[in-house]
């Protein structure tokens, strides 16, 4: 018992530096997040010097915000669209890289990093030059004796999913390029000695065994996608109007353009609390099997 007792003891002590780190960077700024979301702070004014808790005010204020509903919902088609884009062509491009030379590999592996290694205000550079009216894209089309299309104007949101998609893609790739290395080989020999043809081995085979990766990866992707702010904002500010604001940028815009910190904190909330509902979905769909 008291041997039990001292390696528990020991175990806290090896603990300690790690659970203090993740206290001070971690829980502490999410608890004065969530004061703060209570409080009427602002960067200016004589709310910045005379911090008041308002109770829920900022809260009843986003129910009533019809800006709020529609960033949500833009967060939503962005976020899934994003990520369901990602992850059928990572695993599609993971998959066909199993049949490659090792050549090949080494040279597709690179190019389709390239997007994911490369700083995010380049990334979206990138895509904003590709979407630009006199971009890349239309480059090609007017090449092709269409006419050019104003990408930014009349398909902000596409656009700048097409961009995360491309970018983000090379993640998953990785990903799953791991997981069906570690497919047993003797399975899939059993598969195709049974018949099996290419999809119905995919489909009753190899996506059972890595389901589990499946609903990781798309957790992290999600969770990633859900606060993307940087890219959306360099594309297109949140515009043409407010066509591209999702709740990052609008968090931005109320807390930093409008100085109500306050307000804007109370929509990180909103930001947090769909973030844990997406958690617990993919969370309980793992512990499912």
């Amino acid at each position: 018992m008291n041997k039990s007792r001292k390696k528990n003891r020991q175990i806290y002590v090896f603990m300690a530096p790690a659970l203090a780190v993740m206290l001070v960077f971690f829980m502490l700024p999410v608890a004065m997040a969530i004061f703060y979301s209570f409080t009427n702070l602002a960067l200016t004014g004589s709310k910045a010097s005379n911090l008041e808790v308002i109770g829920f005010a900022n809260y009843i204020k986003i129910f009533k915000d019809p800006a709020v509903k529609d960033a949500i919902v833009k967060t939503l088609v962005f976020t899934v669209a994003c990520v369901a884009g990602q992850n059928v062509l990572g695993f599609a491009v993971a998959y066909f890289m199993q049949d490659t030379k090792t050549v090949f590999r080494r040279i597709i592996g690179p190019v389709l990093l390239a997007a994911w290694v490369m700083p995010e205000v380049v990334s979206a550079i990138c895509t904003y030059s590709v979407f630009t009216d006199k971009g890349t894209l239309n480059v090609i089309i007017q090449a092709l004796g269409f006419g050019k299309i104003s990408w930014l104007y009349k398909y902000p949101m596409l656009s700048i999913i097409l961009g995360n998609i491309w970018r983000g893609t090379a993640y998953s790739m990785m990903v799953y390029q791991a997981a069906l290395d570690n497919v047993p080989g003797e399975v899939k020999e059993a598969s195709r000695i049974d018949g099996a043809g290419r999809l119905q081995a995919i489909g009753y085979v190899e996506l059972p065994i890595i389901k589990n990766t499946i609903m990781t990866n798309a957790m992290l992707t999600t969770l990633m996608t859900l606060g993307s702010f940087g890219f959306i904002w360099i594309i297109t500010g949140g515009g043409p109007g407010n066509a591209t604001t999702t709740l990052p940028v609008l968090m931005y815009l109320k807390a930093f353009k409008n100085y109500d910190l306050g307000y804007g904190t109370a929509i990180s909330m909103v930001l947090l609390l769909i973030s844990a509902v997406f958690g617990i979905i993919y969370t309980r769909q793992s512990e499912g099997d």
